[in-house]
């Protein structure tokens, strides 16, 4: 399969459970090349985050400039941009590569309660990335804060999906984890239709990080040329694995086993 460059923007996360760890672990186990343009470094392990340190903004572009300049990219992926500084400045990288799918994880709280996006800057969020994503992933909570819509059942993740739809997103993977039931279902929608994703909901406290995770697998598969549904499903597929597969690492939210596809 081709290798695959995906050039992710996002913050570091200390613990290497989520962000740009997990990102980096994810799109390599899936043979695809990881480079980076670093938004924040967060202090933070299982237990939860203790502090956020932005990265000044000049110096985000930069990292992504270098990486376009020289080494490309066939996909984007986003996660924690925290400011509506960040958000123009992530926006303006994606505007200069058009034709680089863009996997847009809208990244709001943090999986211990922190917030990692001030309130101000969900607005630009939705002005200059959702119309920028080939793909929004968004759990039900964030979901919610874009549209101001409800979502807590299978049709509220519709409804959610098709106003994201509507505010410009190419397609929106509607994610089922926050949602009340003994079965996860995630909706990919898309102007031609939607595809369900479903399994039992794992009951297991090894979470943290799977957003980034999926959001980062999906965009490997779309920068090694898969098809969105194809990339979604085998993404959805390695994140289900490496939740079972965890290694019970930490005493809060744990990390997933992101290696598990080397091991085999």
């Amino acid at each position: 399969m081709f290798l695959g460059r995906v050039l992710v923007l996002a913050g570091s996360d200390s613990g290497g459970g989520a962000g740009i760890q997990a990102d980096i672990k994810t799109i390599t186990a899936l043979g695809g090349y990881a480079a980076t343009a670093i938004t924040a470094v967060t202090v933070q392990n299982t237990l939860g985050v203790t502090g956020v340190h932005p990265i000044p903004l000049e110096v985000i572009e930069a990292q992504a400039r270098a990486v376009l300049d020289d080494i490309g990219a066939d996909a984007f992926k986003t996660g924690m941009l925290g400011d509506v500084g960040v958000v123009e400045t992530v926006a303006r990288v994606l505007a200069s590569a058009p034709d680089v799918p863009a996997v847009v994880d809208p990244v709001m709280i943090a999986k211990g309660g922190a917030p990692l996006l001030a309130d101000r800057a969900i607005d630009a969020v939705k002005s200059l990335m959702i119309p920028r994503a080939a793909l929004l992933t968004p759990n039900a909570p964030e979901a919610s804060a874009l549209t101001g819509l409800p979502v807590e059942t299978l049709d509220d993740q519709r409804r959610a999906g098709e106003a994201l739809l509507a505010l410009g997103a190419q397609a929106v993977l509607m994610k089922g984890g926050h949602v009340a039931g003994e079965r996860v279902v995630d909706l990919l929608i898309t102007p031609q239709g939607e595809t369900s994703f479903e399994g039992e909901r794992i009951d297991t406290r090894h979470t943290h990080g799977t957003g980034c995770t999926l959001a980062s697998a999906i965009a490997t598969g779309l920068s090694q040329g898969l098809p969105l549904t194809q990339a979604v499903a085998r993404a959805w597929n390695y994140v289900h694995e490496a939740m079972l597969r965890a290694p019970g690492l930490g005493q809060g939210h744990g990390p997933l086993d992101h290696a598990w596809p080397v091991r085999g």
